[in-house]
């Protein structure tokens, strides 16, 4: 533990006292006196030492001690002590980031092989892959929006990276419809970095199927955002050959990255689908901000306490002293 003082400057009065009794004259009163005519042999028959009428009165060493301990006590708790505690140090975010991923029908497809060897369900691939890199991304704020044939917020921004990945888990297919809207996508994460405050803004955007319900183009969409300041990665899953709503559309994906200054990906099965997030990650690395603060506790009671137990207590042996002499 250690201890600081928020008016370091105070403890300049310490030496106070001392000055004002070298450099001022004793206070000067006058008293009533009994002159009498004798008073010369009376002094030499006792031996005392006399001065030109004028009698300085002294103190007891406990008055002294009790007022020199009650006056620095007293400055040092004007001087606002302070006890310091261990230091703290507060990560906070300093990127923003918003995945957008595809709950559309097509998602439900069990095309995308995994390292068995085995077909896996594409959304199922993607909750698969996405818990791994979320969770490489502590520091970030994450919000995570889902999208069919309309758009929704499924966690705003949030540094509770466990409920990202817990309400990803709980996404189905379909449940946002059957079609795919990628520019309304867009457009509402655009709206939630809104109210963002951080400069440093990410899109990472996956897809399965072509836009075919959106009420804003996704290139214009993807314009928006780049006017934002708002990097956007794009990821394609499915068969771009494919027919009506589950064929890929890689040219608008890759048209939408390039506006947004970040690069489009495609990926054919899961293995393929974590080296794209991966080398996300390794382009866009963990960024935070971090405050270091230590707690002050005041504590200029205590000095305080101390000088009025000390001048209480001092104050009344001195009284009760007196009392027992003039009986004595």
């Amino acid at each position: 533990m250690s201890i600081a003082f928020a008016s370091l400057w105070v403890l300049a009065l310490l030496p106070l006292p001392a000055l004002v009794w070298w450099l001022v004259p004793p206070h000067a009163e006058r008293t009533a006196a009994l002159r009498i005519p004798f008073f010369r042999q009376v002094t030499e028959a006792s031996g005392a030492r006399t001065a030109a009428g004028a009698q300085v009165l002294t103190r007891s060493s406990l008055q002294m001690i009790a007022a020199v301990l009650c006056w620095v006590l007293l400055i040092i708790g004007l001087a606002r002590p302070e006890r310091l505690g261990e230091p703290i140090t507060i990560t906070n975010a300093a990127r923003d980031l918003v995945l957008a991923v595809d709950i559309s029908g097509s998602m439900d497809d069990k095309d995308m092989e995994a390292a068995d060897g085995t077909r896996v369900q594409r959304l199922q691939a993607v909750k698969d892959v996405v818990r791994d890199f979320v969770a490489e991304r502590e520091g970030d704020r994450i919000a995570l929006i889902v999208f069919g044939a309309s758009a929704y917020v499924q966690v705003p921004f949030t540094e509770d990276l466990d409920s990202v990945v817990e309400l990803l888990e709980q996404t189905q297919t379909g449940m946002a419809g059957p079609n795919t809207a990628i520019g309304d996508a867009i457009g509402l994460a655009i709206r939630a970095f809104e109210d963002s405050e951080i400069e440093e803004r990410l899109l990472i955007l996956l897809s399965d199927g072509a836009d075919t319900a959106s009420a804003m183009s996704p290139i214009n969409a993807a314009e928006i955002a780049a006017d934002a300041q708002i990097t956007i990665y794009t990821i394609g899953v499915g068969n771009p050959d494919g027919s009506g709503e589950e064929r890929l559309d890689p040219a608008t994906l890759e048209d939408i990255a390039r506006r947004g200054g970040g690069a489009f990906y495609y990926a054919s099965d899961v293995a393929g689908l974590a080296e794209i997030y991966a080398e996300i990650d390794a382009q866009n690395p963990r960024v935070t901000d971090s405050a270091t603060y230590q707690p002050r506790e005041p504590v200029s009671h205590i000095p305080f306490a101390l000088a009025l137990l000390i001048g209480t207590l001092s104050t009344a042996y001195l009284h009760l002293a007196r009392g027992q002499r003039q009986r004595s």
